[in-house]
């Protein structure tokens, strides 16, 4: 592995960095409090180029192919300069989850319709996997694909789905071959404003309050067959591919906020004064700020390992689990810790403290509970 950065993907990031400072950052408290979408702001981020990290040059990328490694560095970048961490987590949830399969997946009709116009900014899509009672257990999937002259019929129900309510487009799975169970799983791209299809309104949460996400629903919703996604039954491949390269960028993100917050976590113990000495002098401070250091650093390790892997075309199933676990169970301790150094200041929200710990415990939840990184890893060592 060779974490040596080129000249041009270290510029890219600092880049990055300035653009999320000096043009994303404007009123999040009250954006977070009405759990509002930015969307000029993702269209900033479009016009900036961000979106077209996931997709290649001939689709509305800018390079010829997507470069893992650059969009890793880009995506930790903008968790660093951006401090609303649900317009980073809306923005790689699109750019791995649907714009990614639709690149290696998709037929060139579905690449010149729909992954143009995610690049560009001008399409906004959402990825449909999660049901009411299929979480975890992905295999209990009730949302079903009947085969009919020219397409499909789809019905059933989708929860917890990311920029679900504003999508323009989303890739939803469902069960084409049901006594086939996972073998059966198969992609659709369906868009908003088909019949059968309803989207719900946005549901309020804990944190990553500027994220859109709610419930899809079909309801004897055909869909064409040029809209299907890759093989009859090939859902499950196409699913498990991404959701690498989707751990990877998300994770990023974090691990930009961890380090925004560590730095500005040192400058405030620096500058804050009791007994008449910097707070940073004692111990019990100083070593939450060791060890806010210590999980950024170990995090980062596992973060490019697993994109150095996906960039040689190799799986990164066990590290990807470890960098899950990892990076998302640290954030969530490194914000408690940046509370507790800032004290009663951290504990309000004009602040924009602690609203990185609310946001920091959607990590353990998606893309994998902390639960499941820890079954996948023991399953793989054999137990």
């Amino acid at each position: 592995m060779n974490f040596n950065w080129t000249k041009e993907q270290l510029e890219y990031k600092l880049k990055v960095i300035e653009f999320a400072k000096n043009h994303l950052n404007n009123d999040l408290v009250q954006k977070d409090l009405n759990c509002s979408f930015a969307a000029d702001n993702w269209q900033k981020c479009a016009e900036f180029g961000i979106q077209q990290l996931a997709a290649p040059k001939s689709f509305g990328g800018q390079f010829d192919e997507i470069d893992i490694l650059h969009a890793t560095l880009a995506m930790e970048g903008l968790g660093y300069g951006c401090k609303d961490n649900g317009l980073p987590f809306s923005l790689n949830a699109q750019m791995w989850t649907v714009q990614m399969p639709i690149s290696q997946f998709g037929t060139d009709f579905q690449k010149e319709k729909y992954l143009k116009g995610m690049a560009s900014g001008k399409l906004i899509g959402s990825h449909a996997l999660t049901e009411p009672n299929a979480g975890s257990d992905v295999f209990s999937m009730q949302t079903v694909a009947e085969k009919v002259d020219g397409g499909y019929i789809l019905n059933g129900k989708k929860h917890l789905i990311t920029l679900g309510p504003i999508a323009d487009i989303s890739l939803v799975f469902a069960n084409a071959r049901p006594k086939m169970g996972k073998w059966g799983i198969t992609g659709f791209i369906v868009e908003k404003g088909t019949k059968g299809f309803n989207q719900s309104e946005n549901m309020a949460k804990m944190g990553l309050r500027t994220v859109p996400i709610g419930e899809l629903t079909f309801d004897n919703c055909f869909v064409p067959d040029e809209n299907r996604l890759g093989a009859e039954g090939a859902g499950w491949g196409i699913t498990t591919s991404t959701l690498e390269y989707d751990r990877c960028c998300i994770l990023a993100s974090q691990l930009g906020s961890m380090e925004r917050q560590l730095d500005e976590t040192v400058k405030f113990v620096k500058q804050r004064k009791q007994f008449g000495k910097s707070i940073g002098d004692f111990q019990s401070v100083s070593n939450r700020i060791a060890n806010m250091k210590l999980r950024l650093e170990t995090s980062r390790l596992l973060l490019y390992q697993v994109a150095w892997l996906k960039s040689q075309g190799k799986s990164a199933m066990m590290e990807a689990a470890l960098l899950k676990l990892q990076l998302s169970e640290s954030f969530v301790e490194s914000s408690l810790d940046a509370i507790r150094c800032n004290g009663g200041r951290g504990y309000l929200t004009e602040n924009e403290v602690e609203r990185d710990l609310r946001d920091a415990v959607g990590g353990v939840l998606y893309a994998g509970t902390s639960d499941i990184q820890r079954n996948i890893i023991s399953n793989l060592l054999g137990l």
